[in-house]
């Protein structure tokens, strides 16, 4: 039996309560040093990628609505959105009402929206689909996601973390190679997990000087994992901002926190929680709603990093797994779809369109949408045009930018 294999399933058990999941190959134990000393030499100017999950298949149509096209009135007309309601960005297109955090954003010139995004043989399935988005690789049953392989690219050994991911549960997007992603979702409860009673012999770990390999790479596992517990914890206790992130900040006021506190981190990945964007029935007001929340807790977020200096080193994107239909149900709903806007928000951002919008008349023989911009495209962009990073080896192709960034 494979040894490291052996170490890395021990692992798993051991420190699933602390949220992390995936574990890092077997390393040297020097290279897992305290992170608050981590913390305190990281490199202040060092770029951020957050990115936004909006779960359960977002209506683009119903957000960035294409109100100039008369096709869109025909095909939904009961839940298309009078023009008279839209906030307009132009001649052409409007945000859905609930979206003024993200129409002041577009005025300001920091959101960059890309048209028509989606892939081939597009999957109807939420599971499906995501995984395929997570991994970047459709129909590949790929091993580590594309946020993972980024931060393997952004550092070629173990680093302590240098990425972090806000759910209940660990994404296949941050799954790497290299790195053990942090996960967490309350910070006050994110610790090892065990009775109150037993934290004083699970927070000690005992100083080992001997030869046992397997022994002294477990010790530091451990040690890292007590220690990143901690400074999260703290992070989130001193944090305070007077900015308001609206009634649901999406996890976005915990990243500002950590930012604030100085991590190394340098990738985030949040999600909107259980599915909430399947609007199949009775769509208007719901998905109103969910806009509503999503674009406040963005322009917090955005406010909240101009008021501790750090807007310049921050640039969000956000994505959902697929559209929906082009035409409305019978339930005053939509159904599960292909292509969809993403986003890019951000002070570096160019602001404005990209990509090419699908056509509201050629549908597919599915009566969806076309897509236009291959979302691999959208991730080539923040990884290129914002990290630097080359994104061929990630995203296992070639594909190209948008100039979205100066």
């Amino acid at each position: 039996m494979n040894p490291s294999a052996t170490r890395r399933r021990l692992l798993q058990g051991t420190l699933a309560g602390l949220g992390l999941n995936t574990l890092a190959p077997l390393a040297a134990p020097s290279l897992f040093g305290s992170i608050a000393h981590a913390a305190a030499q990281a490199a202040s100017t060092g770029r951020i990628l957050v990115v936004l999950e909006l779960s359960g298949g977002n209506d683009g149509l119903n957000t960035v609505v294409p109100y100039g096209d008369d096709a869109y009135y025909r095909l939904r007309p009961n839940i298309g959105i009078p023009r008279q309601r839209l906030r307009r960005l132009d001649d052409h297109y409007g945000f859905n009402p609930g979206m003024a955090g993200m129409e002041r954003l577009w005025h300001d010139g920091r959101l960059a929206i890309v048209h028509g995004c989606g892939y081939a043989a597009p999957s109807f399935s939420h599971f499906t689909s995501m995984a395929w988005w997570h991994t970047a690789a459709p129909n590949s049953g790929a091993e580590y996601g594309w946020f993972g392989r980024t931060a393997d690219a952004l550092s070629p050994q173990p680093t302590p973390n240098l990425l972090i991911n806000i759910d209940e549960a660990q994404s296949l997007a941050v799954r790497s190679r290299l790195h053990t992603p942090v996960v967490f979702d309350d910070p006050e409860k994110f610790m090892r997990d065990g009775y109150q009673q037993e934290h004083a012999l699970l927070d000690h770990v005992p100083e080992y000087a001997g030869r046992n390999a397997s022994r002294a790479y477990l010790n530091d596992i451990a040690r890292s994992a007590r220690d990143s517990s901690a400074i999260v914890r703290e992070a989130w206790r001193k944090y305070t901002t007077p900015v308001d992130y609206g009634i649901f900040p999406l996890g976005l006021n915990k990243i500002a926190a950590c930012i604030a506190a100085g991590l190394p981190t340098q990738l985030y990945y949040t999600a909107y929680p259980h599915n909430a964007f399947d609007t199949h029935v009775q769509q208007s007001d719901l998905h109103q709603r969910l806009l509503t929340y999503t674009a406040d807790a963005v322009l917090g977020f955005m406010r909240d990093l101009e008021r501790i200096g750090q807007a310049d080193r921050v640039c969000l994107l956000a994505f959902s797994e697929f559209g929906r239909r082009a035409r409305e149900n019978t339930s005053l709903g939509t159904d599960h779809g292909t292509a969809n806007p993403m986003y890019l928000i951000g002070k570096g951002i160019r602001g404005g369109h990209y990509g090419q919008p699908p056509s509201l008349t050629a549908l597919d023989a599915t009566d969806n949408l076309q897509y236009t911009t291959d979302f691999r495209r959208v991730y080539a962009t923040a990884i290129e045009g914002w990290l630097k990073l080359d994104s061929r080896d990630i995203l296992k192709g070639d594909y190209e930018s948008l100039p979205v960034f100066g």
